[in-house]
């Protein structure tokens, strides 16, 4: 799937929103400056998230309760052990009543939970995106997806 700009990632992460669920977790990669904070912006805004959207990259977790269902954005870059995690009670958020962002996940892979959809940002230039979406585990194909990825 491709981007041509900050408000096409946006609108992308908007369609999204439409089809997630409770217990959702949706992966996040992509070096800085790649979108992830943009498209994370379009899924709150499809969810009907009313508070601004930020990137948790000093909080590690900030929490929109103001849409349809709960919305959890993580940003692990910053963490020092996976024990942080479970000290914040992470597993009350990954799998649970709202739908989960996490970015900068390969800082703790084993605290995701075995089916998740991965959507990689590759910036292809100064606005383009590239975005490769792939289910990990049993999670299910998305309309959003368009045919084939």
């Amino acid at each position: 799937m491709i981007s041509n700009s900050a408000e096409e990632t946006r609108r992308l992460g908007a369609r999204l929103a439409e089809e997630l669920q409770a217990g959702d977790v949706i992966v996040l990669e992509g070096p800085l400056g790649a979108g992830k904070s943009e498209l994370a912006r379009g899924i709150a805004g499809g969810l009907g998230v009313r508070e601004t959207v930020t990137s948790p990259s000093f909080t590690i977790l900030n929490v929109y309760e103001s849409g349809r269902i709960p919305l959890y954005h993580f940003d692990w870059y910053r963490l020092e052990s996976p024990g942080e995690l479970y000290e914040m009670g992470m597993e009350e958020y990954l799998g649970g009543d709202g739908a989960a962002l996490v970015e900068w996940a390969g800082r703790c892979p084993e605290a995701l939970p075995a089916d998740f959809l991965m959507i990689e940002l590759i910036p292809e230039g100064e606005e383009r995106r590239n975005l490769r979406i792939r289910r990990h585990g049993h999670f299910r194909k998305l309309k959003w997806e368009g045919p084939e990825t």
